[in-house]
């Protein structure tokens, strides 16, 4: 059965980006990641209402890092490492399939520049050489054209549209299922 350790917690470089640990530092940019209605309109999810709710998101986080359960990285550009402009990571895990699944926003100053690829590559990378997983899904709402495309780009095969399968604000939404194989 696979099995899960970040610790010491995996820093990532690519070409352009440092995917590293959330500090208690990026509340800012994590409240603006949380609360934005563009990054969230896909999401399915309340947005953020205070900096408060981002500190205790990274607190979370960082506990679920340490207790092996999920891994999510910032996403800062190298040239400044200092501020975090997305976010990815790799939670959800059967470890009895040896599966996962990827999540990810990005600040919309920082779409279509080819940088959220560039992140899944580098995760993809991980999950399946260092984490040893067989594959990877990715839930996403039909709607969210432009992450079909990024995850086409990188491999994914869309495996089955789930019909209403989850209520939000008073209305049922689909969700397409991407899944890649190691």
């Amino acid at each position: 059965m696979l099995e899960l350790n970040f610790t010491p917690f995996p820093e990532l470089k690519t070409e352009r980006l440092l995917l590293r640990r959330l500090e208690k530092t990026d509340a800012n940019e994590m409240f603006f990641l949380r609360s934005n209605n563009d990054v969230l309109r896909y999401l399915g999810k309340e947005p953020a209402t205070s900096i408060k709710e981002a500190e205790e998101f990274i607190v979370k986080i960082n506990k679920a890092v340490d207790e092996n359960e999920s891994i999510l990285w910032g996403i800062a550009l190298l040239s400044d490492p200092s501020v975090i402009i997305g976010t990815i990571c790799l939670w959800n895990f059967k470890p009895e399939n040896y599966r996962g699944e990827i999540g990810y926003i990005l600040h919309p100053d920082h779409w279509r520049k080819g940088i959220m690829k560039e992140a899944i590559i580098c995760v993809i990378d991980y999950g399946f050489n260092v984490l040893k997983l067989h594959s990877i899904e990715a839930l996403l709402s039909p709607e969210n054209i432009a992450s079909s495309a990024i995850l086409e780009s990188t491999g994914f095969i869309k495996e089955g549209h789930l019909r209403e399968n989850f209520y939000f604000r008073g209305e049922f939404g689909d969700t397409l299922i991407y899944s890649k194989l190691k």
